[in-house]
């Protein structure tokens, strides 16, 4: 079956409904889910994922892009167990995209409940369908699929789609990351492995384990865990934040040399010239695939230097002759705009007696000792490094100097690839490196607020099917609200974000040759009462054969 939507078109629509001719009548609520299907659609995103999707099957009797659509209004939902489809279908927007064809509402021959009445996309069922396809379908096809080529089908097929969209920045601002997946201690989570972490939820080996306290050691705990390798696609304002490639490990393998494999193929598969910067942590640091990107690709690489490296070293004999410069860090607007002054004065007054309330207790706290009291911040910039002897090119060191109250002095240092060009260039090096920090709410969102890591199945296929499909669905979110001007809800989880936007609102539909139009009931009763006679008599009889219709819908309905 071929994808079928039908197109916004409140004219022709109302201007054939006045002359009596209509495909269907549906009562609907409106939600912003809708919009989005809409909006995913009109791009063709979904037809050209489903093109390239691996499919297991040889025979598609369940059409691939309806297995998408599903997939992600799951994901949309919060929802990641495949036995809730039923609900998602029936509570969500997705299906008023889809049309009457796919599934309309009607009454329970036995229960008198509203449900579904759906045609299918094949002749096996012996009831009724009552969901477009059954929850069981989607999981086997979700387990079916082959992991690896599930992960290749997201880092290559969907960046390119997002490409040939243009939802790249031209500043091409890009970031490595790794990331722990933590599960129940269960060994049949294939592919997981067993860790020891401390109280900060860093990996502990056994060297390390040794040196430690009692009191440090007794904090320390047994995890089970994948290691999510991501490439991260943002901007200077942090407006969107894009996973365009992922690679899950076992908890234990080293993130190094796939993320560089990863960049590697992501240039083959996506283009020069769209990754131009890439903002890494320490744990990349490897001078041969720093050279790398650099020559073969184009790519400036920012990332932290460790002390015991000789270039920190030679970095730091010539503290004294750098010229250092305050700095300012960089002052992200706020998600809303204050709304203490529009306040109705009692709400006003309210507010400002918290806030007096708050400066007092403030007051009453013991004041930090003077170490802790940082009174400056400062950064030099110094070229022409060849301390790294695995690289092959010339690096440029950043300086940053925080300076305290009590006179101490932290030092740290940044590699940058990119010429130090403009006497502001160490400021703006260290406001791009305050991109990598403040991506971890990415992180933070994903795991906390899009339940990445409830994984319901242990079989790795369906852990990879859920990463990549939470994933995918926050990319194509964040594409949808981009395209509205609405990226401040970007920042928001993913509660925050449906509670505004997706307040119902109860439309009459009507669909008419592939398109439709929305009316409130109110604008739909005032038009049925001002039709010419003529036109009011052939909607009344293809109302009553409509009806009659659906009441044989559910025949051979499942039993409550």
């Amino acid at each position: 079956m071929d994808i079928h939507c039908y197109e916004h078109d409140q004219g022709f629509v109302l201007e054939q409904f006045k002359n009596g001719e209509f495909d269907y009548v549906d009562a609907a609520s409106e939600v912003e889910e809708t919009e989005f299907f809409r909006f995913i659609q009109a791009k063709k995103y979904l037809t050209a994922l489903s093109g390239t999707y691996p499919s297991p099957r040889i025979k598609e009797e369940v059409p691939t892009w309806f297995y998408l659509a599903s997939n992600l209004t799951m994901r949309l939902h919060g929802i990641q167990s495949f036995h809730a489809y039923p609900y998602v279908v029936r509570t969500g927007g997705m299906l008023n995209v889809f049309g009457p064809d796919v599934a309309h509402k009607t009454e329970h021959p036995q229960t008198g409940d509203v449900t579904l009445a759906c045609r299918g996309f094949n002749d096996k069922n012996d009831y009724e369908r009552q969901t477009p396809c059954d929850q069981d379908f989607l999981r086997k096809f979700s387990k079916d699929t082959k992991p690896d080529l599930l992960e290749a089908w997201f880092n290559r097929d969907a960046a390119r789609l997002f490409r040939q969209h243009k939802v790249f920045d031209p500043e091409g601002i890009f970031i490595g990351d790794a990331s722990y997946l933590f599960v129940p201690d269960n060994p049949n989570y294939e592919g997981s492995v067993r860790l020891l972490f401390d109280e900060a939820g860093h990996p502990v080996d056994e060297e390390r384990f040794k040196k430690m306290s009692p009191s440090q050691a007794a904090g320390c705990e047994w995890k089970r865990c994948y290691k999510l390798v991501s490439l991260v696609h943002t901007d200077q304002k942090r407006s969107f934040c894009l996973r365009v490639a992922i690679k899950v490990l076992p908890g234990n393998a080293h993130e190094c040399p796939v993320l560089y494999e990863m960049v590697d193929q992501f240039v083959r598969d996506v283009g020069v010239g769209v990754i131009r910067r890439l903002i890494l942590d320490r744990g990349f640091l490897d001078g041969e695939r720093i050279a790398h990107c650099k020559l073969k690709h184009g790519i400036d690489i920012l990332i932290p230097l460790k002390k015991n490296m000789d270039i920190y070293k030679d970095a730091l004999g010539l503290v004294e002759e750098a010229v250092f410069q305050s700095y300012e860090p960089p002052v992200r607007e706020p998600l809303e705009a204050p709304r203490l002054p529009q306040s109705p004065p009692r709400v006003r007054k309210r507010e400002l007696k918290r806030r007096q309330t708050l400066e007092k207790e403030k007051k009453k706290l013991p004041p930090l000792p003077p170490e802790k009291i940082m009174i400056r911040s400062e950064v030099s910039g110094i070229e022409g490094f060849r301390s790294l002897e695995s690289c092959s090119i010339p690096l440029n060191v950043i300086i940053n100097r925080d300076v305290y109250q009590d006179g101490h002095q932290d030092l740290w240092m940044l590699l940058d690839t990119k010429p130090l060009d403009g006497e502001k260039a160490p400021q703006e090096r260290r406001r791009d490196y305050t991109i990598r920090v403040e991506i971890e709410e990415g992180h933070r969102q994903l795991k906390c607020f899009w339940d990445l890591t409830q994984f319901t199945s242990r079989s790795f296929s369906l852990v990879m099917n859920q990463i990549v499909f939470v994933c995918l669905a926050y990319n194509l979110l964040q594409i949808y609200l981009k395209s509205l001007d609405r990226k401040a809800l970007n920042r928001k989880t993913r509660p925050g974000v449906l509670n505004q936007l997706l307040p119902t609102n109860s439309v009459v539909i009507i669909y008419c040759q592939n398109r439709f139009a929305t009316l409130s009931t109110l604008e739909y009763t005032e038009i049925l009462l001002t039709l010419p006679e003529i036109a009011r008599k052939k909607i009344l009889e293809k109302t009553r054969r409509l009806r009659k219709n659906l009441a044989q819908e559910l025949k051979q309905a499942r039993p409550p």
